[in-house]
């Protein structure tokens, strides 16, 4: 397998699971709302952050761990507070056309809240993939890198604009209501996650 292939595929692994940043993608690309600047957004984030860690930054952030305590307390409290908004929508679902739309600029802020909040997001492209990157010498790692951003590119743009193109068929109340109660838990149990710790620095 090539290098730029090996970088994709392990991008792809890394960003596959559902994650914060993935379930928001999910729910705007539901909602048909401001989807190509989430996807943008969240792209444009893990090629910095990939490129970044390939550069030597990961190494930097595995020498100073406070940084990734700060973003642990700052991010579970955001998780927390996105989990019991969900679970308020699920109390009184609504099809995405009758709920309150939301400006631009109201979107990308959560999204780059819930992308650069999440310290597990660090370890992922800036430490993990960095580190793999540069494993293949000084100019095997850019093309490792490129393909990892590459995987980013196919998985966020298939997500958003997938959930798009299915939001006619989901557009009932019962279904968000089972869309919101999912990743109501889900950020719940990130944040509780992230408070215990336990997958940080392993």
């Amino acid at each position: 397998m090539s290098i730029f292939g090996m970088g994709t595929l392990t991008g792809l692994a890394l960003i596959v699971a559902i994650g914060a940043q993935n379930a928001f993608i999910l729910r705007q690309g539901l909602r048909r709302e401001h989807v190509g600047a989430v996807v943008v957004l969240c792209i444009l984030s893990d090629v910095l952050l990939i490129f970044a860690g390939t550069a030597g930054i990961g190494a930097l952030v595995a020498t100073f761990p406070a940084v990734l305590e700060i973003l642990r307390w700052a991010g579970a409290a955001y998780l927390l507070w996105w989990a019991v908004r969900s679970f308020r929508a699920a109390w009184k679902p609504t099809a995405w056309q009758e709920q309150t739309p939301r400006s631009r600029g109201s979107v990308v802020l959560t999204a780059a809240a819930l992308t650069y909040l999440n310290p597990h997001v660090y370890l992922d492209t800036v430490v993990l993939l960095g580190s793999l990157a540069n494993q293949h010498g000084v100019q095997g790692r850019w093309i490792f890198a490129s393909g990892a951003a590459a995987g980013s590119v196919l998985w966020f743009t298939a997500l958003g604009f997938g959930a798009r193109a299915l939001s006619s068929v989901l557009n009932r109340p019962g279904v968000w209501r089972v869309i919101d109660i999912c990743i109501g838990v889900m950020m719940a149990a990130l944040a509780v996650s992230l408070i215990l710790g336990s997958a940080l620095l392993t």
